[in-house]
């Protein structure tokens, strides 16, 4: 076979695998517009809308509505805790490692932290000063 040939029949299975697709699909567009109707029932807005009905739609409305809040709520706050719980236990088991993290990290960045420290009480050494005199000032009274 060349390279021709082949093209031919590959956009031939190409063209068969659409129309097999396009078959399938209309095939369960018509099954699912079929089913969709078939409980449908008219509604009589008059019947619906009067006094005595309205009110009794409306009680039941609200209730189904309280009833899907109070069963996501109940949701949610099993989820917080299960969050809470995984968060706790996880914070447990890694506990070691951050802290010797942390105390690595804290020994590594020693020095620069020390001159960060100086270098931002000489920029607010006016401010900080003022706020220390305000303190012994209401300490004293």
């Amino acid at each position: 076979m060349n390279l021709e040939e082949l093209k031919k029949l590959r956009e031939e299975n190409f063209k068969k695998h659409k129309k097999k697709k396009r078959e399938y699909y209309l095939k369960s567009k018509q099954k699912d517009s079929d089913t969709k109707y078939k409980n449908y029932k008219e509604i009589d807005y008059a019947k619906e809308l009067d006094n005595d009905n309205f009110a009794k739609n409306i009680k039941l409305i609200v209730k189904k509505q309280k009833e899907f809040i109070d069963d996501r709520k109940e949701q949610i706050i099993r989820k917080i805790v299960e969050y809470r719980e995984k968060k706790q236990s996880y914070y447990q088991k890694n506990r070691d490692q951050r802290l010797a993290y942390d105390k690595e990290y804290r020994e590594k960045r020693k020095e620069e932290l020390k001159e960060y420290r100086k270098d931002y009480y000489k920029k607010n050494r006016e401010k900080i000063l003022a706020k220390q005199r305000e303190k012994r000032k209401n300490n004293k009274e």
